[in-house]
């Protein structure tokens, strides 16, 4: 794909096309509709709008089905009867079908791929059910049919899992869940390092960052484009995997950039922020799609520009889980009061590591510590997922560099008893340099738009209802809550509370659209960069007028 596919006129025609789409409906809709100067702007220039990222690629492919099914009551579940009580399933002593569900999927892995089925009923497991295999999809008979019963947590199972930055914060409050998509090898490494208390690195290339070699430095390119310059292709070729590797320099200046530039992220001192330095050098996982000479076309368009004191390179990675995802299911955990705040003992959900172009379909989670997590993930899609239940710390986590991944028809419901004291709730979170991820359709009644800090940028929420009651984290190491191109695009709250949606006073480069009026109150926050942040604010105090209504939609028909 190249930037010569979409005309100017292609562009704006399909833009009206959007617009008039949405505004149709009732006569007194039709009138309130409006289109804002930004989104005209942004037909312009699609992947190089100074406030508005191109996200229209986010999230997973369609992947064709494998021929093998397994039914895992062939490997020994016992799922009692559909409809079945789960407490009743503790106390009656059920088997445990952890084993059978695993040993289904290791042979689908071993086969090269296929669907393995869990049938209606509810399906005590002991243990974590591991997904580890490319190809491998876990299928229940939808989320209100199929149930696991998760009888242990993280520290149970695997064992106490600290902070690499030290203290005695629990990282289960952050990683891992009872359901596990990562490549076999890496889910195994990270296992032995946190029984060894070697508090390991997430990531792409190890628990140390080493495990990781060149293929080819990378001639200076700007952000948004498609096709790079490279010095030796010889080891690429279309579908491969890649990471593009961006190191920064003494001066910042990466993080700079991160940040949209100019005096404001200039002046900001960045030498302290030991946490954020951390997450460097940036690693964005991309395919490549067309090799010839030495100009390679990419599957997505640069996120950033390449500098060359920046030495971007591509390089290799460990290896992927790809074309691997859960369907169908709910994974209710057995009730336990939600944990002091950074204490979790890992009662998690759904989380997805070092995985690329795998998804999450129709699969609620309940009484959960964390609920759905992209770890190191990129270019994966969680559709129709729920958070239920007594309360979660955070019911949607993003981090550890997670990119171009897309949630939409998300639901985070109200909690079914009173927070516990030094309990927190965040919600919607993204940090540690994760970049175009779209979160899109949320009906949020509690949480927040969460950002830990650790300066993610180029993200957008879109289309969310959101009674904002919940408080974002992140230690002041960790740097900025917000890099350039942060997007809030027709945001209805609920509550009236501004914290973290209307972005104008605290995000550089960015843009509120379509927010109905909030006021300051609860927690409140002062802008990390100084000076003119150049942040757009468009159709304030309105409520559900702007069109196109859902950015994200109105990208992808571009």
């Amino acid at each position: 794909m190249s930037n010569a596919r979409f005309t100017r006129r292609t562009l704006l025609g399909t833009a009206t096309a959007v617009a008039l789409g949405a505004a149709t409906g009732t006569a007194r809709a039709a009138t309130a509709a409006q289109v804002p100067s930004l989104w005209r702007e942004f037909t312009r220039t699609p992947y190089t709008h100074p406030q508005i990222p191109y996200i229209g690629g986010a999230g997973a492919r369609r992947h064709p089905r494998r021929p093998l099914v397994l039914d895992v009551r062939r490997y020994g579940a016992d799922g009692g009867a559909p409809g079945r009580a789960a407490s009743r399933l503790g106390e009656d002593g059920v088997t445990d079908s952890a084993p059978a569900i695993n040993r289904a999927i290791a042979a689908a892995g071993r086969a090269g791929g296929g669907t393995v089925l869990i049938p209606p009923g509810t399906f005590r497991i002991d243990d974590v059910i591991r997904v580890g295999h490319s190809g491998v999809v876990l299928r229940g008979a939808g989320s209100g049919r199929t149930k696991l019963y998760a009888t242990r947590n993280l520290t149970e199972l695997i064992g106490v899992y600290g902070s690499r930055y030290g203290g005695d914060k629990s990282s289960w409050s952050w990683a891992g869940g009872l359901i596990w998509l990562a490549p076999t090898a890496r889910w195994d490494s990270l296992v032995a390092a946190i029984r060894a208390k070697a508090w390991p690195f997430e990531g792409w290339t190890g628990n140390k960052r080493d495990e990781w070699r060149q293929l080819t430095t990378v001639e200076p390119a700007r952000q948004g484009t498609w096709t790079v310059t490279v010095a030796d292709a010889s080891q690429l070729r279309p579908g491969r995997l890649v990471l593009l590797r961006l190191s920064d320099d003494p001066g910042h200046t990466l993080l700079e950039h991160m940040a949209g530039g100019g005096p404001g992220p200039e002046a900001y001192y960045w030498d302290d922020k030991t946490k954020l330095l951390s997450y460097v050098p940036y690693e964005w996982p991309v395919r490549v799609a067309h090799v010839h000479g030495r100009k390679v076309t990419l599957e997505r368009p640069l996120p950033l520009d390449l500098r060359p004191e920046w030495n971007p390179q591509l390089t290799t990675h460990v290896e992927e889980l790809t074309g691997s995802g859960v369907e169908g299911l709910t994974l209710e955990a057995v009730e336990t009061p939600q944990q002091p705040h950074l204490l979790d003992k890992g009662y998690n959900g759904v989380v997805l590591q070092c995985a690329y172009d795998c998804w999450v379909d129709d699969v609620t989670v309940r009484h959960v510590d964390n609920g759905f997590g992209l770890v190191a993930a990129s270019a994966c899609t969680l559709r129709r997922t729920t958070v239920a239940g007594r309360g979660s710390h955070h019911p949607y986590f993003c981090r550890e560099g997670s990119h171009d991944n897309l949630v939409e028809d998300f639901t985070i419901e109200q909690r079914t008893v009173p927070a516990p004291a030094n309990t927190q709730l965040h919600g919607i979170n993204v940090e540690g340099l994760s970049s175009y991820n779209v979160w899109s359709r949320g009906d949020m009644r509690m949480g927040t738009f969460d950002s830990h800090r650790g300066l993610p940028f180029a993200n957008v929420r879109t289309d969310i209802t959101v009674n904002n009651d919940g408080r974002h984290g992140g230690d002041a190491n960790a740097g900025p809550l917000f890099g350039a191109r942060f997007t809030h695009w027709n945001i209805r709250v609920t509550n009236g509370r501004a914290g973290l949606m209307k972005l104008d006073q605290l995000a550089p480069y960015s843009a509120t659209v379509g927010l109905n009026t909030v006021t300051e109150f609860d927690q409140i926050d002062v802008p990390d960069f100084t000076g003119d942040l150049h942040t757009r604010l468009e159709l304030y105090g309105t409520t559900d007028v702007v069109r196109p209504r859902n950015l994200y939609e109105a990208q992808r028909q571009l």
